[in-house]
Parts: C-alpha cells; sequence; structure tokens
C-alpha cells in the first residue's frame, strides 16, 4: 500500500504549512489544503482523500459544520479536528457529529502520525489493525513515560510475541485491560534494574537511599503511568469503545512464569542507559 492521502483543511497558511512538514517523511502525503469550507468540500469530492485534518475556525463555517457536510456526502470520512480549542464541549459535538479525534495545536510530529494511523486503521479487520490500534499507542506510552518519569530517551521496539506464557526474572507488573478490546499490559525489569529505575524515578543520588519495597512500587507506579498514557490515546480515536485499566499488581522473583490466554501479543522494548524496560501487551476483541 502506498502512501495515504491527507485533505488539510485550516484557514490559516502557517497552520497549513506546519501540519503539512509534520507529514513529511512520514506514511502520509498531503493531497491538497483548503482554506475554507466551500473550498474544502470541492477538493474532497474531487480528491477522495484517505483522511482529513479539520480546523474549528473556518470562514465561512466551523469545522464541525464542514465536518457534517463532507460526512454527509461521504459517511465513511475520516477527520481529525486539529484545533486551538480541545474542550469537552468541542469532542462531545465533534463525535456527534463524526470526526473521528481531536488534537491541539501545535499537534507533535509523532501524535500527528499516530492519531491518523489509528484513524485509518480503525476500520480494517481485526487481525491487521491490532498492532496500529493498540500495540503502538503502547508503545509510544512506553516512550513518553520514561521521558517523563526517567528523563531518558530511547527507541522502541515493537515485535510480535507467539508464546502463550512469559518468563520474567526480576519484577512484573500485571494491568488488566478491559472494555471493547479485552487484554492486559506486562511491564517488567530485571531484577538489577529495579532500584536503578526507581532511583531515577524518584530523585535519589543512589539505590542505597531505596528500600526494596519503595523500589517495587515505584514501578509499579510507573507501569501504572505508561498504561494509563496508552489507554488515553486509543480512547481519544475509538469512539463508543472506550478501553479501562484494572488496579496494577505485581510479582517478583528469579523464575517467574506468566501464563497468558490465546491473544494477539507483542512485546514492545525500550534501550535506556540503565537498561531495557520491557512489555508484553495482549489483546483479544470484546462483545
Amino acid at each position: 500500500m502506498g502512501k495515504l492521502r491527507v485533505l488539510i483543511v485550516d484557514d490559516s497558511k502557517i497552520s497549513r504549512v506546519m501540519i503539512a512538514e509534520n507529514l513529511r517523511d512520514t506514511d502520509f502525503e498531503v493531497c491538497g489544503m483548503a482554506a475554507d469550507a466551500v473550498e474544502a468540500l470541492r477538493l474532497y469530492t474531487e480528491m477522495r482523500p484517505d483522511l482529513v485534518t479539520m480546523d474549528m475556525n473556518l470562514p465561512d463555517a466551523n469545522g464541525l459544520e464542514c465536518s457534517r457536510r463532507i460526512l454527509a456526502m461521504d459517511p465513511d470520512a475520516k477527520i481529525l479536528m486539529v484545533s486551538a480549542m480541545k474542550d469537552l464541549n468541542l469532542i462531545t459535538q465533534g463525535k456527534a457529529v463524526g470526526i473521528r479525534a481531536f488534537l491541539q495545536k501545535p499537534a507533535s510530529k509523532s501524535d500527528l502520525a499516530d492519531t491518523l494511523h489509528l484513524i485509518f486503521e480503525s476500520s480494517a479487520s481485526q487481525e491487521s489493525a491490532f498492532r496500529e490500534l493498540y500495540a503502538k499507542p503502547f508503545g509510544r506510552g512506553l516512550q513518553q513515560g520514561v521521558a517523563s518519569l526517567l528523563r531518558m530517551e530511547g527507541d522502541i521496539k515493537i515485535e510480535p510475541y507467539d508464546s502463550r506464557s512469559l518468563d520474567v526474572s526480576g519484577a512484573a507488573v500485571i494491568i488488566g485491560i478491559t472494555g471493547f478490546t479485552t487484554g492486559r499490559a506486562i511491564v517488567y525489569v530485571d531484577e538489577p534494574m529495579i532500584k536503578l529505575f526507581a532511583m531515577h524515578m524518584l530523585g535519589r543520588a543512589s539505590v542505597d537511599e531505596l528500600d526494596d519495597d519503595e523500589a517495587v512500587d515505584a514501578v509499579e507506579e510507573a507501569a501504572n503511568i505508561i498504561a494509563g498514557r496508552a489507554v488515553s490515546k486509543i480512547n481519544n480515536v475509538l469512539e463508543g469503545k472506550e478501553l479501562r485499566l484494572t488496579p496494577p499488581g505485581t510479582v517478583r522473583g528469579s523464575q517467574v512464569h506468566i501464563v497468558s490466554p490465546r491473544m494477539t501479543t507483542f512485546c514492545i522494548s525500550i534501550r535506556l542507559p540503565i537498561g531495557i524496560v520491557r512489555m508484553n501487551v495482549g489483546f483479544a476483541e470484546g462483545e
């Protein structure tokens, strides 16, 4: 499949240029730009883009009305609102119209690309969509979570995981996923890394300032924050299919064997200066 074609609708030339620049060197290409609702309808009819980014403030109609007109013409249109405003009232009205997701300006390159992927893949088959819909947001949650909590950067690696069991030597935080899609996320670190992780997270000068319980508690809270980031990103896109997290539970040992039901599972890892943090996430379509 080639690049996905995006129509940018925004009355600001600067905003149009910024969004287009953020889509450069991604899986998307800009097929057109519109400065008002009339032009947006004309370009959508002519080009039939895969996706639309929509501003709220347009000179001839607001973004909600422009989106309504596009969706009246094509009910399958996939629209992302990128606006200076992002409040509950706007989101409620936008979802009622049929807008798929909402980002606030200035949207980062990664958030823009991730959200457009989520919107596009939400109509794909279960097997082909799981990686884009669920694994990638969890990967992004892991990356952003450790950057915020540990002030460390690292590249994310996502790989399919076929085994129905997971062996851990260290601490493993298990968090259930409920809602439209059920599953679980397991964040785990090796034994030598537990106190290093907690030391950086809590701003301690050395590992000697931490006891074992406090270090494990820090890993558990970090896992909860990481999973929460991922689920929030998914819920922003999958209208009416909200996910929820169960309270985390932590196991620790030299040979912990965790067995899972049959699910579509991925191993997500990030290599940091202090070691590797791994997350095993599995999903099964709900009712």
